[in-house]
């Protein structure tokens, strides 16, 4: 490249992509109105208790790029979650050629690069200043993943590349070599502001924990008090209990002054061995150490594997439905108890059979969902969910951590586009009328709606008022709505039809104040109202 910088090149590259009606995709311009317009979200439901805003927990039906567009563009939602999501979890098709009717796997490499750049860009911005973002995949788009995540992320922000251990029996019947892993590559949204949790003790890991001493502060584990890297006051002779004299040997130093190597001694923090006259080591007591600091391979008896998930899925519905690709509630306990809080916000935009919303919100997380297929969302992801909810999932991590039913969601849907296309030319689609007008208005242009204005208005942004006439903007409609206006105030007013005149009237009567027709100037690549 001319610049010299290292980037992924592919076919459709500065292209977007839009799913067809017959679940296939069209290339199309990144500027194309149906690639920039912000969709509406539609409330179809309510499960349990919820309170009917913005912060309550979403699942979403439909494509997961206008809802991450809704979510980040649209006022009521970008207030509560554009820069403040902590974990973003996402297991996104392997293009792995896996044929399954709840999911199209089937994707090309260059198809699948632009849906996940699309989409990692919109993550981004949701992503608070210590949030993360952890993709699941395999080899099949691992690498290039690596890649691309580095671009839009920075490789400063790279994190680490989790292995799970997905399958725990070899397949002798494999070609070459049996394939037993999965990957979590991990990057932060800033990686000078991420703090990942450790994770709980295991009985294994207390093990190396013994009192052969009888310490009354409890088992403890030896800790070398050497280190292999020059350190000025590490040079020292220390004396033993016996009087034997021990100091580092060869290309080693004390990794403590000898002011603190005493005070270990004072407080009975030394071990010199059953006899006392072996090399010092310090005791690390079990009661002052914390959790563990997560590995980068998590095994199957940790975590899961997929023969676990299937059966958590399958425990929840009869067996004429199974989902090929679930993944174990541990894994996501992990993650999720590794990269979030109580009360944080958890997103995964592929939710398939919804284990990340499921274990988010038994362990007390906040949650967005959004998964494309109905068939998906209806056989498994709802009544999932709403099995948490009613507290009627006794599998999977709700033992663990006490999780006896609560809380809420609810069901949203992406609205179908405002815009048709015929003859290059754009169109509002037949339903986009009257408060569904309104609505598609103050989303494109960034206008909050919330029921409280007066007179002709129906959006504030600042000082600025939306009026929306769901007809022919001329004189008399401006006069009569730059009436309403405040001191200071200035409008932008919306019609399906706008006359010269009433352009010209609003420009002198109200500076600042503009005239826009329904839909030309609401996809225009450059909206200066914004």
């Amino acid at each position: 490249m001319a610049s010299g910088r290292l980037a992924l090149s592919w076919v459709g590259r500065d292209e977007s992509l839009l799913n067809t009606a017959d679940g296939g995709y069209e290339w199309v311009s990144r500027q194309d109105p149906r690639v920039t317009e912000i969709r509406l979200l539609r409330e179809i439901g309510k499960t349990g208790e919820v309170t009917g805003t913005s912060s309550d927990n979403l699942l979403i039906q439909g494509d997961n790029y206008s809802a991450l567009q809704a979510l980040t563009r649209t006022p009521e939602y970008s207030r509560e979650y554009r820069g403040k999501v902590k974990l973003v979890y996402i297991d996104p098709p392997f293009n792995t050629g896996q044929a399954f009717e709840h999911y199209d796997d089937s994707l090309e490499h260059s198809v699948w690069l632009t849906m996940m750049r699309d989409r990692l860009l919109l993550i981004r911005e949701l992503l608070a200043p210590g949030g993360s973002v952890w993709v699941h995949l395999d080899d099949a788009e691992m690498a290039y993943c690596r890649v691309l995540m580095d671009e839009i992320f920075g490789r400063g922000n790279f994190v680490g590349t989790i292995v799970w251990q997905k399958i725990h029996a070899r397949n002798n019947s494999a070609q070459h070599l049996s394939t037993v892993h999965d990957y979590l590559l991990v990057y932060a949204r800033s990686k000078s502001d991420l703090v990942l949790n450790r994770i709980d003790r295991t009985e294994l890991s207390d093990q190396e924990f013994w009192n052969p001493d009888d310490d009354p502060r409890g088992p403890w584990r030896r800790s070398d008090l050497t280190a292999s890297h020059a350190y000025e006051d590490g040079r020292y002779e220390v004396i033993g209990p016996h009087g034997d004299a021990f100091s580092p040997r060869g290309n080693r130093w004390w990794s403590c002054s000898q002011a603190t190597f005493e005070a270990l001694r004072e407080d009975n923090r030394l071990w010199w061995g059953k006899t006392g006259r072996t090399f010092p080591f310090r005791k690390r007591f079990q009661s002052e150490l914390g959790g563990l600091v997560p590995t980068t391979f998590w095994t199957h008896d940790e975590v899961g594997d997929n023969r676990q998930a299937k059966g958590e899925v399958t425990r929840l519905f009869d067996r004429s439905r199974i989902f090929s690709t679930p993944k174990p509630e541990a894994l996501l306990k992990r993650v999720i108890e590794i990269a979030s809080d109580r009360g944080d916000v958890v997103v995964d935009v592929f939710a398939g059979s919804g284990t990340t919303p499921a274990v988010a919100h038994k362990m007390g997380r906040r949650w967005i969902a959004a998964e494309l297929s109905t068939g998906t969302m209806e056989t498994f992801t709802r009544p999932r969910l709403e099995k948490v909810v009613s507290g009627d999932d006794p599998g999977g991590v709700t033992k663990a951590v006490g999780w006896a039913g609560g809380g809420g969601f609810r069901s949203m849907h992406v609205a179908p586009s405002a815009f048709e296309i015929a003859k290059n030319r754009v169109f509002l689609a037949e339903w986009a009328r009257g408060e569904d007008l309104v609505a598609v208005v103050a989303a494109q242009l960034g206008f909050t709606c919330d029921g409280m204005e007066v007179g002709p208005f129906c959006g504030r942004r600042g000082r600025a008022r939306l009026a929306v006439i769901d007809g022919v903007v001329d004189e008399v409609v401006a006069r009569g709505v730059l009436g309403h206006l405040d001191e200071g105030e200035r409008v932008v007013l919306v019609g399906r039809g706008v006359t010269p005149e009433a352009e010209s009237l609003v420009s002198e009567l109200s500076r600042g104040s503009r005239v826009l027709k329904a839909p030309r100037d609401l996809v225009r690549r450059e909206r200066a109202v914004r």
